[in-house]
């Protein structure tokens, strides 16, 4: 199911938001839907979006979450705490299509 989302979105990442950033931590439990979404779609969303800047913050013992950055600088963001990939990528779709 993450890769049709990742499929959909496609190169409309850039429409309504200016930047992702994914907060995680490298080790914990909580963050492996996290890292299971980076290793599986990451690539094919940079592909589709080369110039769009999706940025992976990692950090030992950080709750990991989403963050949004739109226009005029508003921010919105998503706890991402004990999902799976598919979850995250859910996520991922509802702040793309947000409109702050």
């Amino acid at each position: 199911m993450a890769a049709a989302v990742v499929r959909s979105l496609g190169t409309n990442l850039g429409r309504n938001v200016k930047e992702i950033r994914l907060h995680l931590c490298q080790k914990s439990a909580a963050s492996q839907g996290v890292r299971d979404f980076i290793e599986q779609h990451y690539v094919t969303l940079k592909k589709a979006n080369p110039s769009f800047p999706i940025l992976i913050r990692e950090c030992s013992g950080v709750q990991p979450k989403l963050w949004a950055r739109y226009s005029f600088g508003k921010e919105q963001s998503v706890p991402l705490a004990s999902m799976n990939a598919d979850q995250v990528a859910k996520a991922l779709e509802s702040l793309v299509k947000a409109k702050p």
